[in-house]
């Protein structure tokens, strides 16, 4: 049973500075379930409601949700939601999952938590670490940092040479193959010339087996998208 309540989630959008300045890796709405955070949202917004109420404004209502439909900004709500405070929710969500990267990738998720468009990729890093990487984000609930973790490990693969990623899932462990598999999937892989897409046996097979048995929705893609080599010909340079 999960430990947030539907009573603790909310859906948050929308938000749009005055500048026009945005965060490049800002999703257009996400999931707060920290308790806390949530009663900190809740806190705000009633105050901009009794701030509006005092100063006679109409408060106006539609099936908006988690808000009862009331919106009136303040300092304060601003501060905490603007995707470019530093100590606003949006901020604590990329810099917890920052946090979270492998070692040799924290560098990289802290500069596009920062706000970086297009931040280098690091050396030497293996591709597997990408995979896991890529396999340990939860598909719910989305944050405001669900967007960064799934572009940013799939960006560090899209632009390798198909036969390194192959390598890579031959040395990938459970949590790689999870993350190898929504890669090979995903349009950073099928978008690929068909030379591109041609996989060894050995490589294929360890994807096609992963998505039978723990992701079932993505074996039909695999199996028409993933072509096959003549031969497993990858060797280790």
């Amino acid at each position: 049973m999960s430990p947030t309540s539907h009573t603790d989630r909310l859906v948050v959008g929308g938000f749009s500075r005055a500048d026009g300045a945005r965060h490049p890796h800002h999703p257009s709405s996400y999931e707060i379930t920290d308790p806390a955070e949530a009663d900190e949202v809740r806190a705000v917004r009633e105050l901009g409601r009794a701030r509006a109420a005092a100063a006679g404004e109409v408060l106006f209502t539609c099936a908006c949700g988690d808000d009862d439909g009331t919106r009136h900004p303040t300092p304060e709500s601003n501060r905490l939601l603007d995707p470019l405070s530093p100590d606003g929710i949006p901020a604590r969500h990329r810099a917890r999952w920052a946090a979270a990267a492998p070692g040799a990738l924290r560098e990289y998720a802290g500069a596009l938590a920062a706000g970086a468009e297009d931040p280098a990729a690091p050396r030497g890093v293996p591709l597997s670490v990408a995979f896991a990487w890529l396999g340990a984000v939860r598909e719910e609930p989305r944050d405001a940092a669900w967007l960064l973790a799934e572009r940013a490990p799939m960006r560090l693969l899209a632009g390798a040479d198909t036969a390194e990623l192959a390598w890579a899932v031959r040395e990938s462990d459970r949590a790689g193959l999870e993350g190898a598999v929504r890669f090979f999937a995903g349009e950073e892989f099928t978008s690929r010339h068909p030379k591109r897409r041609r996989v060894p046996d050995t490589a294929r097979d360890l994807l096609l087996r992963h998505a039978r048995s723990h992701r079932p929705a993505d074996l039909a893609v695999l199996q028409r998208r993933l072509l096959r080599t003549p031969q497993d010909r990858i060797r280790r340079s």
